[in-house]
């Protein structure tokens, strides 16, 4: 990309808290927020632990008229929005709205809206319906709430990608952006997977930890001990307006986003290939995106699956392409404190590393206890460390062995 594009704004809907401050002093103190389901009887489930989100609607500024017709991933997109907006010093009023667009990502939809319907589809037949059913469900429907919310009417666009939805979902809001389609683009991910279905779901793919009795240590990738990510729920939005707007407004840049590399492993419409080969391509094609050389990356903010397959392809991927050079890089998983959200993974990826640059500070990987072999880096374990950031790497990957790697400059 020429013409930086720059993040102005940024909102946060998070089990580690839904305000920007409040999820910066919980993840720089390392704090696990993954405890044992309780909003329904989950204790069948082999995994019936997340990290989830709590008093929405006491943050929230909807009318309870607009969220009795939406999903909860599509409130927490709203809310996530409104900070971001307000953070950004968006006038929205005085701005042209036709040239102002929504890029969301999510990889599910809106389960806890569907789940009831359907129930109530075979309790009390089609007239027990709510006729907002068809609008609240779909991946699209937080996008198009949001636009209507705003009333933004500039080019946007939905992504449905795995655990990498947000990540191209941002990348596609600053292509359109480079490209002058829009002056600014509200742009992120969401995700409300802790209901019964989409759990069961969730469940069967054989990722999940299942180690209920220790929720709060669940979550512990690059581990000995690992056995799978723990979901979570949430919400992060960004603002992005091309570098001279921003410098023209007056309003702080957190950071740019300055490239992107991508691949898929073309292997399995679910399972990842068996080397790192789609992995290190993504990588390298973002640092050719970004014209950094190996040298300029101070750190590498980890996809962290917590499985043995993910964990060993990953690293072996860095390892491989930057070599004895890795060890001059922070490296860590700050998703081990709040949970994978899935679809939504990269958009709180994307604040974290950009509130780690602002204060110079490296989160941790939490639950770190015993090292693995096949797994050799220091992933900065259970403990932030001061460093300066001014060049990062947020890694995303997806099921069917997709690869999206993003770079991030102060």
């Amino acid at each position: 990309m020429d013409e930086r594009i720059a993040i102005t704004g940024m909102g946060v809907v998070s089990p580690a808290g839904l305000k920007k401050e409040t999820f910066w002093a919980n993840v720089k103190a390392g704090r696990s927020c993954v405890d044992t389901i309780k909003r329904f009887d989950a204790s069948l489930y082999p995994s019936h632990i997340a990290a989830q989100v709590h008093q929405l609607d006491a943050y929230s500024h909807l009318s309870g008229r607009l969220t009795k017709k939406i999903d909860v991933f599509s409130h927490m997109a709203l809310v996530s929005s409104e900070e971001a907006i307000k953070d950004a010093k968006l006038d929205l009023d005085n701005c042209d709205k036709d040239r102002i667009g929504a890029f969301m990502g999510n990889a599910i939809g809106g389960w806890l809206f569907a789940e009831t319907e359907l129930r109530d589809l075979y309790l009390e037949g089609r007239e027990g319906i709510s006729p907002y059913m068809a609008s609240a469900w779909f991946p699209a429907a937080p996008q198009g709430q949001v636009s209507i919310y705003y009333k933004l009417r500039g080019y946007s666009k939905t992504v449905v990608s795995d655990r990498a939805s947000s990540a191209l979902a941002v990348w596609y809001a600053a292509k359109v952006l480079k490209d002058k389609k829009n002056d600014y683009c509200l742009a992120g991910g969401m995700e409300a997977p802790i209901t019964p279905y989409a759990l069961l779901s969730a469940n069967t793919h054989g990722a999940l930890s299942k180690n209920n009795l220790n929720p709060k240590t669940a979550y512990k990738p690059y581990d000995l001990y690992r056995d799978g990510f723990v979901l979570g729920e949430g919400s992060g939005m960004v603002i992005l307006e091309r570098e001279k707007n921003a410098i023209n407004r007056g309003v702080e840049i957190y950071g740019f986003l300055k490239g992107i590399g991508f691949s898929c492993d073309g292997v399995h419409r679910i399972k990842p290939a068996l080397t790192s080969e789609g992995l290190e391509f993504a990588i390298e094609e973002c640092l050719r995106d970004c014209q950094w050389s190996k040298d300029d990356v101070d750190y590498i903010c980890l996809d962290g699956e917590a499985t043995e397959l993910g964990d060993i392809l990953e690293v072996k991927a860095l390892q491989n392409v930057f070599k004895n050079k890795l060890g001059d890089i922070s490296l860590s998983a700050p998703k081990s404190m709040f949970g994978n959200l899935l679809g939504a993974q990269t958009s709180l990826d994307l604040i974290a590393t950009l509130l780690s640059m602002r204060n110079s500070l490296v989160l941790p990987t939490i639950n770190f206890s015993e090292e693995d072999s096949h797994c050799d880096i220091n992933c900065t374990p259970n403990k932030a460390v001061a460093r300066e950031i001014n060049k990062a790497l947020i890694m995303a990957r997806g099921r069917g062995g997709i690869n999206v790697v993003l770079g991030i400059e102060k």
